[in-house]
């Protein structure tokens, strides 16, 4: 905890080691902060706040967190204009991202600080007529001077000078509004106390809705023109936000904790949401549905709005005490998103929807090299972006759904329930969840949550036949004799498809045992409840490969699918044999939820796993299949799926002469209409397949848009997607600029476009410099998720080159931080598998 020039000083950042000597410090703290903001965005933010706070003992000072130089537009002369202490002028000393508030200054007792400030720029995300905060993990220090860790909860009141004709929104509700010319001065109530990542508010031209719901008021911000899109998709938003209010209420025995419930749809925001205290902000494009929606896009829809009203408790109400835990609150709101969304669609598989909404991903991280435990170490919290991913978000539900079994949903429910009463307002570890969870329980819960929580990776469950009998061997596939404590029930299934009885499976390190007749397929996860590569013995494969589809149980169908995915990857089923599989799916597959999955592993086993020569070979078949499917079904949503799957996956001149048509509108599907979205689709698929008329459409389609912001997301991509290399070249060149990068999703949009698999051979020459930048990204966190830049730059390739670019990167930064290797692995597993 020292610098070069000054080892008293802290390190940039904020390390954990300064984070516990200011939580054991500190106590009642309060902000009021007001800040001027303008139209212009080149034009500085200037602000003041008022930061009021207790400390015990003043040997030593006290240092804020201050950083607005990272990733930002041009360096301000002097970030900070003025610091007073307890009534008295200090000359302000900022350095290595702190300003210190010299131990002289302070007294025991209450302190007030009043700092003047020009604003950071990296996380207000400005545009020209609004702007938003996104302060999450350690962004606010960037804005503005702050004690930026979790554990030091405080009460925010903020005031905004903004322009005439803007709206706003805080986690208060607006108090006091007062119009002079062309500003308008905004006062918002205090709030309890909340964690600085949760601080957050938006301003600008926005429209704003009103509604009742579950006994309160709702509003929300859009910047929609299409008041028919807005109309066909308001209700719904407010339904299923009051939907997960009741249930939350219901469930946990807590009232909303919070004075008010606003939502902001941003356009290009990083995240399909954030659950700000009292104000959570969605990209809007996650909750404003096109007019032809998928099943998946009304069930993500659904489960993203109860997500993120589910943090209100789990993590806004309760917040971990460090970043290590981040994923104690995603776990809570995705294994409750799942619960909450089962009566607004009850024809839906709800087993079969968290099986696929969860184990693909978290399996396509832990076969990695990159794997990595749920729960991470973390020294810095500069660093937190690189925890993020699909163990956290994936993984753990499964992980906490199998607590839930082995406590019984009422047990488990009575913890949960300690667990947010004991600490409401305040911070809590797993430690403490695992405590509360435990209480009135025989149950010794520490050796499965070292497996399953502090251990990386998976086990491999290994199927064996020997007459009437399987076994069930466990193994661990790092050679290190972990074992992963589980249950989960086997059948057999009979060759018409039939499903036999579950077989109750206890599994640890010890093989079990289960009945399973030679003339029957033996599906070792029939419920989807286990996790794991579960390998299947010869013949049981054999038969799924052949005959999946005639397995009766959607669920497990899913489960043989998954298994017959993981062959694929170890090399157990080659790439052709399971397209067979998936082109038969297609053909044939009634479940909606189990068809979108595999269209979705069929795109990237079609691009990533079969050669040029395959494809162009198998290219005819799969898309006179698609096409099949999408002129018979007689469901919207099916139709809508499979013709975006068909949009990615042609190929061959007449494929792309069918997307040029139905840009035009000289075709049309029954029951399907073509969004501004989905027209801009197809002008980026017929951009990177080179269509001749590609650019004139792209300029047609630029015209057509009405909304500004698809617009400016249009005029992004035009460099990307140029048929001239120079274009591109000039485009990528650009993305060293952090303020090219600003716009997080179009970048990644423009990432997978300039790396298309048909551009694969042209890009190649992009990865050196996109890993070379990959240190940088991260430390700007302009793109949040380091994995996102990575993936983006790797999407499309497949070759040996790739590799030797990627091990090239590797053997020449040798110091690169584990964790940046980690999500380098990840990004770079498919391309080592496919190049294999």
């Amino acid at each position: 905890m020292s610098t070069d020039t000054d080892p008293s000083r802290p390190e940039t950042g904020v390390p954990l080691v300064l984070a516990q000597e200011r939580a054991s410090r500190i106590s009642d703290l309060h902000y009021e902060l007001r800040l001027r903001l303008e139209k212009d965005p080149g034009q500085p933010i200037l602000g003041s706040s008022t930061i009021r706070f207790a400390i015990a003992e003043t040997g030593r000072p006290i240092y804020l967190d201050f950083a607005p130089e990272i990733g930002g537009r041009g360096r301000a002369e002097s970030w900070v204009s003025s610091l007073t202490v307890n009534g008295e002028a200090v000359e302000p000393v900022h350095e290595s991202e702190h300003v210190e508030l010299p131990a002289q200054a302070l007294r025991s007792g209450t302190n007030e600080v009043v700092i003047d400030f020009v604003a950071g720029d990296t996380s207000l995300n400005r545009q020209e007529d609004f702007l938003y905060t996104l302060f999450v993990p350690d962004r606010a220090r960037t804005a503005v001077p702050i004690f930026d860790q979790p554990d030091l909860k405080a009460r925010y009141t903020l005031s905004l000078d903004v322009p005439a004709g803007w709206e706003a929104v805080a986690n208060g509700a607006e108090v006091g509004r007062r119009e002079t010319g062309e500003r308008i001065a905004l006062e918002f109530a205090e709030t309890l106390p909340i964690p600085t990542y949760l601080f957050a508010f938006a301003a600008g031209k926005f429209e704003v809705a009103v509604a009742e719901r579950a006994g309160r008021t709702l509003r929300l911000l859009h910047r929609e023109s299409d008041a028919e899109k807005v109309a066909r998709n308001l209700e719904t938003v407010f339904d299923l936000h009051g939907t997960a209010l009741e249930w939350l209420e219901d469930y946990t025995g807590i009232d909303y904790p919070f004075a008010k419930l606003d939502v902001a749809l941003i356009p290009a925001f990083q995240y399909g949401g954030m659950e700000h205290v009292g104000s959570i902000f969605y990209r809007d494009r996650s909750l404003f549905l096109d007019d032809t929606p998928t099943q998946s896009d009304l069930l993500g829809r659904a489960s993203l709005i109860a997500h993120e009203v589910a943090h209100m408790w789990f993590g806004n109400l309760v917040t971990m005490t460090w970043f290590d835990d981040v994923w104690l609150k995603e776990v809570m709101a995705n294994l409750f998103a799942a619960k909450i969304v089962h009566p607004s669609f009850p024809e839906v598989d709800h087993d079969l929807r968290f099986l696929l909404a969860h184990h693909p991903r978290a399996y396509g991280v832990d076969r990695t090299a990159g794997a990595h435990p749920i729960r991470q170490e973390l020294d810095n919290l500069a660093e937190a972006g690189s925890l993020y991913g699909a163990i956290i978000y994936q993984k753990a539900p499964i992980v906490l759904r199998q607590l839930e079994e082995r406590l019984g949903e009422e047990r488990f429910r009575a913890g949960l329930r300690r667990y947010l009463e004991r600490y409401s307002y305040g911070n809590a570890t797993w430690q403490e969840l695992v405590a509360a969870l435990a209480e009135g329980s025989e149950l010794d819960l520490s050796a499965w949550s070292n497996a399953w929580v502090s251990e990386p990776g998976r086990p491999q469950v290994a199927v064996e036949r020997s007459g009437p009998v399987a076994t069930l061997r466990p193994n661990d596939p790092g050679g290190r004799s972990r074992s992963w404590p589980q249950s989960f029930s086997a059948a057999t299934v009979a060759p018409s498809g039939e499903l036999g009885a579950l077989q109750a499976v206890e599994i640890d390190a010890e093989s079990v045992r289960v009945d399973a007749p030679l003339s029957d397929a033996l599906l070792p996860d029939a419920t989807g409840l286990g996790y794991g590569d579960f390998v299947l013995d010869e013949a049981s494969r054999a038969f799924f490969l052949e005959e999946l589809q005639e397995v009766q149980s959607p669920l497990a169908r899913a489960s043989a699918w998954l298994a017959l995915w993981d062959d694929m990857q170890e090399g157990r089923v080659a790439p052709e044999r399971l397209l067979a599989v998936a082109l038969r799916a297609v053909e044939e597959e009634s479940n909606e939820l189990l068809l979108s999955r595999i269209l979705g592993d069929l795109r990237e086993l079609y691009w990533r796993f079969l050669n040029r020569e395959e494809r162009q070979r198998l290219a005819p078949e799969l898309e006179r299949a698609l096409w099949e499917r999408v002129e018979t079904d007689r469901r919207a949503t099916v139709k809508s799926s499979v013709l975006r799957a068909y949009r990615d996956l042609a190929l061959t001149d007449e494929a792309t002469a069918r997307l040029a048509e139905l840009w035009r509108g000289s075709l049309a599907v029954p029951g399907v209409t073509l969004s501004p979205s989905d027209r801009t689709a197809l002008v980026v698929a017929l951009s990177v397949r080179a269509h001749p008329d590609a650019k004139s459409m792209l300029e047609d389609q630029l015209r057509q848009l009405e909304n500004v912001d698809q617009r400016r997301r249009l005029e992004f991509l035009r460099g990307a997607l140029s048929a001239r290399a120079e274009d591109r070249t000039a485009f990528f060149a650009n993305l060293a600029d952090p303020a090219a990068r600003a716009r997080e999703p179009w970048v990644l949009e423009a990432l997978r476009a300039l790396h298309h698999p048909l551009r694969a051979e042209s890009a190649i020459r992009f990865l050196p410099e996109a890993l070379e930048l990959l240190e940088e990204v991260q430390r700007t966190g302009d793109i949040f998720f380091p994995l996102g830049w990575l993936s983006g730059n790797l999407s499309g390739h497949s070759s040996s080159e790739a590799v030797e670019a990627i091990d090239a990167y590797v053997a020449g930064h040798p110091d690169l931080s584990p964790k940046l290797l980690g999500k380098l692995e990840q990004a770079a597993d498919p391309v080592r598998r496919a190049a294999r």
